[in-house]
């Protein structure tokens, strides 16, 4: 809808309340829409709520991190980093040496994160390098770059290792002693390495969360009372703890089969410590300056930031953040394709962020972690909601596939149209 019918709207009696409907509905038609379609589904295919639970926080566990790894590259305006792939990669080749050294359980996912890192650095150091001489065209580039990694990646792992690169291991190596094979089980190694550290009850889980949550609003709430803030906000983050809280202790006090489902608390918390510090470092000098950058390069640079290493900065922590999302996603699925595990990291992971309403030039946490449950949710229920309607599963296969990529499409043609209305604007002042 363009500027001009907006403000048209807006002179008619009850005008700037249907303006404010029109300007949510716009900015949040994606994510509404996928709210929608995964209700439509869920109630389409008749699954068992125990299920949906079960399957619904495995998948966000492993993926959430991932996921909170494109956040700082679009605060640093360089959009959706697709070059996470290569973070993805660096992770696999780390897993491969840990699993032959034999180093399993919790070490090995330590000793795999402590590897993935400086290598995460230096990829993400010639990834920024790279995309610092291609501004304006981050995105295509992350892209293609990811394609160009995967034949390096192959060259190392078909025709390096167990030639060039010694590795005897009958179980990796392909039985020619030269190539990892296709498939490598996690098995007695890495497999919930950090998913079984701790482990609690659903239930549990949310009484927990409730207390921590509305401990965290009342002190929020506190502090804008002493500042003469508004305190609106917090009375709905109160509403929501309150409610879990409750929730959990009618499940525990239930007996429901509900109380068998486990959550991978460990897991979780790296989840929110990541989601700490993105918050904390978004408030720190550094972080202003990749939000200047993101606003405005050039006038960035005229007040003296250096706007090339900042986005490097920016690319390097994406890298490494990848890296470790991916290490907690292996882990947790247990076994992973050599060759293809790496390939759709990005795609998904830049689809869940968008369905959240994130966009190519904001993103936030929460945005983040609604698109993950919205995007996991339409997988779980799609093929059970296409055989139920459709009597063929591959139906919703096909239906997830669709939405995996149309959503990316979508976004950056909608990204597009408001640029171009903005630039029109600006000709007509």
């Amino acid at each position: 809808m363009s500027s001009e019918t907006v403000e048209k709207v807006a002179q008619k009696p009850g005008g700037k309340f249907k303006q404010a409907l029109i300007g949510f509905l716009t900015a949040h038609m994606v994510t509404i829409m996928f709210v929608l379609l995964s209700l439509l589904a869920l109630y389409l295919s008749g699954m068992n709520a125990t299920l949906y639970l079960n399957d619904i926080i495995s998948r966000v566990s492993r993926n959430s991190f991932l996921v909170l790894a494109l956040i700082i590259p679009v605060v640093a305006g360089m959009g959706l980093n697709f070059a996470i792939v290569l973070g993805a990669m660096a992770a696999q080749a780390v897993i491969i040496f840990v699993t032959h050294w034999g180093v399993g359980g919790f070490a090995g996912i330590l000793l795999s994160m402590a590897l993935v890192t400086p290598l995460g650095i230096f990829l993400g150091y010639l990834t920024g390098k790279l995309l610092n001489r291609t501004k304006g065209q981050e995105m295509i580039t992350g892209l293609i770059l990811g394609f160009f990694a995967a034949g390096i990646y192959w060259f190392i792992f078909l025709q390096l290792v167990g030639g060039f690169i010694p590795m005897d291991n009958e179980v990796l190596v392909l039985s020619s002693g030269v190539g990892i094979r296709t498939t490598v089980d996690l098995s007695g190694g890495l497999r919930y390495g950090l998913d079984d550290v701790w482990r609690l009850s659903l239930p549990v889980v949310m009484l927990l969360f409730g207390a921590i949550f509305a401990s965290i609003q009342g002190f929020s709430y506190l502090k804008s009372e002493r500042q003469g803030e508004s305190k609106s906000r917090f009375y709905y983050g109160i509403v929501i703890a309150l409610a879990a809280a409750a929730g959990g202790i009618f499940l525990i006090g239930s007996g429901s089969l509900i109380n068998n489902i486990t959550v991978p608390a460990g897991t979780w918390i790296a989840i929110g410590l990541l989601c700490l510090f993105i918050n904390f470092f978004t408030r720190t000098k550094m972080g202003q300056d990749m939000r200047s950058v993101g606003q405005d390069r050039h006038v960035a640079a005229v007040s003296g930031i250096p706007v090339d290493k900042i986005r490097i900065i920016a690319i390097i922590m994406s890298t490494v953040l990848a890296g470790w999302g991916h290490i907690i996603f292996l882990q947790n699925m247990g076994a992973f394709s050599t060759y293809g595990s790496y390939e759709q990291i990005g795609f998904y992971a830049i689809a869940a962020i968008l369905i959240g309403g994130a966009t190519v030039t904001k993103a936030t946490i929460g945005q983040a972690l609604l698109g993950v449950f919205l995007f996991h949710t339409l997988f779980i229920v799609a093929p059970a909601a296409g055989r139920e309607t459709f009597g063929d599963a591959q139906i919703g296969e096909y239906f997830r596939v669709f939405v995996a990529y149309g959503v990316i499409g979508l976004t950056l043609a909608m990204h597009a149209w408001k640029v171009r209305l903005q630039s029109q604007q600006k000709l007509g002042r």
